[in-house]
């Protein structure tokens, strides 16, 4: 596992990211902790939320199947928000589904307390050498 995986920045210490490790079908498992401060006016979770939710889980996925020397910057994060969701604990499922030297392609869904996918999302991200 990549040290970087596991290192807290701010915007993952906001979100409540928590590393949970890989499933037995290989995904890599993230935990954030949707709270009262995100919801909208509907009383759901915003989607800027689930995206940024989206894009730390498919990078973090990324950054986990990567060489310490390696990391990987989001080029596009195509997002799709699929039901409400709801304040508290939500689990994203992500894995990388293609790669080559450059570039990566990682799919993810967030699945919320009730086992229900709220949003998923495709990135393509460029692997990159550390500075």
């Amino acid at each position: 596992m990549n040290d970087a995986a596991t290192h807290l920045p701010p915007g993952a210490q906001l979100l409540g990211r928590e590393w949970l490790g890989f499933d037995a079908s290989g995904h890599a498992l993230i935990r954030f902790q949707a709270q009262s401060a995100f919801t909208n006016r509907h009383g759901t979770i915003q989607g800027g939320f689930l995206a940024a939710m989206l894009d730390s889980a498919t990078g973090i996925c990324a950054l986990a199947a990567l060489t310490p020397e390696l990391t990987a910057v989001t080029k596009s994060l195509d997002t799709r928000f699929l039901k409400p969701a709801r304040v508290g604990a939500i689990t994203a499922k992500a894995r990388v589904t293609e790669r080559t030297d450059r570039d990566m392609i990682v799919q993810a869904e967030l699945v919320d307390a009730e086992g229900i996918t709220v949003a998923d999302a495709t990135a393509r991200l460029r692997i990159v050498a550390r500075r």
